[in-house]
């Protein structure tokens, strides 16, 4: 039998992400040993290093929460893997009298799926679950019944001359690395916040909708993302596109789909993930029609070798289904969550 998800209460930690590696410190020590073997350990040290002084120079308010991981961890990498910014995702959304949203997250870190959790967490504006991992204190996907369902899509990275002739050549993973390397010293100049930090501080304080809409659109950010936001009022859906010196609110109408690549801005650029055009075309023809229960929307192209967790969330309701994933198969159990947030 598949394991199931486990759901951790935090809502009385005043610093949630270092209680949830207190409480699973096997989980979050896989991840970093995962990431270590992908990054190499000087490599993980050197970019923990600079993320660390970045972090402090703008004084970012979850510093204190990635210290306390950082020091708990078996080695260096606790402040850089809390800025990791790298996967690839599938959101849609419905705006009709229930607003929901559809997403799977993608990223190539294998044990994601795995390793997957539930934090029950709360913030002046109330309550709200979030879907991650711990020793990650950003949100990347989350859940606040009776405000909004939100969740972050990585957006294109501008393209370079010389990443134009490597993926011309078919080295894509050549042309990604030319990119992210031409864009560190823009990014290392910014002071805004990282996507996911703003992500939790929205869910720590947006009472509804159109507050967090407006924070996810007018916070000055570190680097673009592709918010995707449901709300509980029938309209109550939107993409937020943010780039560096541009902004664009698709609202749904009554349906909206969001994957790797810009709608609403004029921004040329290569998706970080694998069929981002079709997974997003998919996505469009799935929720034109009755969405099938208990994961029957989880097809290819939307299920990939990428794919780390789909969920289905109902902000009016506080319904959620999730489950982990890896290599684009199942590897836990569903996790089921009804609006008073205990398991169905």
């Amino acid at each position: 039998m598949l394991p199931a998800i486990p759901v951790f209460d935090l809502r009385a930690e005043a610093q949630p992400s270092f209680a949830a590696y207190r409480a699973a410190p096997a989980r979050a020590e896989a991840l970093w040993r995962g990431a270590r073997a992908r990054y190499t350990a000087p490599g993980l040290a050197l970019a923990d290093g600079a993320s660390r002084y970045w972090l402090a120079r703008n004084g970012n308010p979850l510093l204190p929460e990635i210290s306390a991981i950082a020091e708990a961890l078996p080695g260096p990498g606790g402040h850089a893997l809390n800025l990791s910014y790298e996967w690839g995702c599938t959101a849609g959304l419905g705006a009709a009298a229930a607003p929901f949203m559809l997403r799977v997250l993608d990223w190539d870190l294998k044990g994601l799926g795995e390793q997957l959790c539930v934090f029950r967490q709360a913030g002046p504006a109330g309550e709200w679950l979030n879907l991650g991992w711990p020793g990650f204190a950003g949100a990347i996907t989350a859940l606040a019944p009776g405000r909004f369902a939100i969740a972050i899509n990585q957006p294109p990275l501008p393209q370079g001359a010389l990443a134009r002739v490597a993926r011309g050549a078919g080295a894509d993973f050549l042309g990604l690395a030319v990119d992210w390397l031409a864009i560190r010293p823009e990014r290392w100049r910014h002071r805004g916040l990282p996507p996911a930090h703003l992500l939790r501080l929205v869910c720590d304080t947006a009472p509804d909708y159109a507050a967090a809409l407006a924070m996810l659109r007018d916070t000055p950010l570190a680097a673009g993302a592709i918010f995707s936001l449901a709300g509980i009022k029938p309209g109550e859906a939107a993409v937020i596109e943010r780039a560096e010196a541009s902004h664009a609110v698709i609202h749904a109408a009554p349906i909206a789909a969001a994957a790797n690549g810009w709608q609403g801005i004029a921004n040329p650029g290569a998706p970080r993930w694998r069929y981002s055009a079709e997974r997003h075309a998919a996505m469009a023809v799935l929720l034109a029609g009755p969405v099938p229960s208990d994961f029957g929307w989880l097809k290819p192209p939307i299920a990939n070798e990428g794919s780390r967790l789909a969920t289905m969330m109902s902000p009016a309701t506080g319904r959620l289904e999730l489950l982990g994933m890896e290599g684009g198969v199942a590897v836990t159990q569903p996790l089921y969550l009804n609006g008073k947030m205990m398991p169905s």
